[in-house]
């Protein structure tokens, strides 16, 4: 029986490396996904998967307009075995609805890969209605940026300083964010008042 899957994680958890990872299995079964990401994500070009270990592929562009489900329905190759979707946190409420119907009427199974929470600790709309619709939630593990505690929360740095307040989106890598735990989040470590990121 399909089923929706909201896999979250940090920033550095290994995201869109394991997107690739199941696309890439499903495909050595010779069954069909199709990959979904955000047109806001454009730290590699707009329409693709990237992770930073340097593996890359090609997604289908997802913007406030876009109907997933019926994307999916128009595939010319007939429907997939699987619809794969990264950066869902920047996906709308009415997205999720769609991924839901994809799921619940098209019998697709649809795994979702994003944040949880921004820099200041909010939800994102996207991941907010995949908290909310998900059939099974899946958290991507990783390590604190300062110490070896879990990371669950992401710290926005500029010029070597943490920020935590200004606009919630604001696309960036290693430069721009690090996985914390809620003890780092709260109490960086710092040397002479500026944060390494190596």
């Amino acid at each position: 029986m399909a089923q929706l899957y909201y896999r979250y994680g940090t920033m550095n958890s290994g995201k869109s490396v394991e997107i690739l990872k199941v696309a890439h299995n499903y495909e050595e079964q010779g069954k069909r996904v199709m990959i979904f990401t955000s047109m806001l994500d454009d730290r590699y070009g707009k329409g693709y998967v990237a992770s930073r270990i340097g593996l890359r592929r090609e997604a289908i562009v997802v913007d406030e307009s876009t109907n997933i489900r019926k994307v999916v329905e128009m595939n010319q190759e007939g429907l997939p075995n699987c619809v794969l979707v990264d950066e869902g946190q920047f996906l709308r409420r009415h997205h999720i609805i769609q991924l839901t119907e994809i799921v619940d009427e098209l019998g697709v199974p649809v795994i979702v890969y994003g944040l949880k929470n921004d820099f200041s600790n909010r939800l994102f709309e996207g991941s907010e209605a995949l908290l909310l619709y998900a059939d099974k939630l899946e958290e991507i593990k990783t390590i604190c940026w300062f110490c070896d505690r879990k990371a669950t929360m992401v710290l926005r740095i500029k010029d070597g300083k943490p920020v935590y307040e200004g606009e919630q989106i604001q696309i960036g890598g290693n430069d721009s964010y690090i996985p914390v735990c809620r003890k780092c989040y709260k109490h960086p470590r710092s040397e002479n008042g500026n944060i390494s990121l190596l």
